[in-house]
């Protein structure tokens, strides 16, 4: 019987090991969510409209190209993101624009809570 139970600890260790390594897998992916879109687009409630690569970073392209960073695309259009580039590491941004932040000892955010 106690065997029983030390290997269903160790299989609930295993599993739990491989879930954390996936989710640092994934919030450290090297490139962030980006889009190429045309700059001169914008409209308050669609976003910028989403263009083909080839126009951000030539100097012959149709439009005014740049890269998008994070938001949510919706046909054809994005919103929510930012033109700039997050910090390498701190995961891609796709809830408004914001990297992730994180609370801690020091933060004095008063959000989180402790646990016991």
């Amino acid at each position: 019987m106690a065997d029983a139970r030390r290997q269903l600890r160790s299989g609930t260790v295993v599993l739990g090991g491989m879930g954390l390594l996936a989710a640092a897998l994934t919030a450290c992916s090297s490139e962030p969510d980006k889009r190429c879109v045309d700059r001169n687009s914008y409209t308050a409630t669609k976003g910028y409209q989403v263009v083909s690569d080839k126009n951000c970073g030539s100097t012959k392209a149709a439009v005014d190209g740049a890269y998008y960073y994070g938001g949510k695309k919706k046909s054809g259009w994005v919103s929510g993101g930012s033109f700039i580039k997050p910090a390498k590491g701190s995961g891609g941004s796709s809830s408004g624009g914001h990297g992730v932040h994180r609370g801690g000892f020091g933060h004095g955010s008063g959000h989180g809570s402790s646990g016991g």
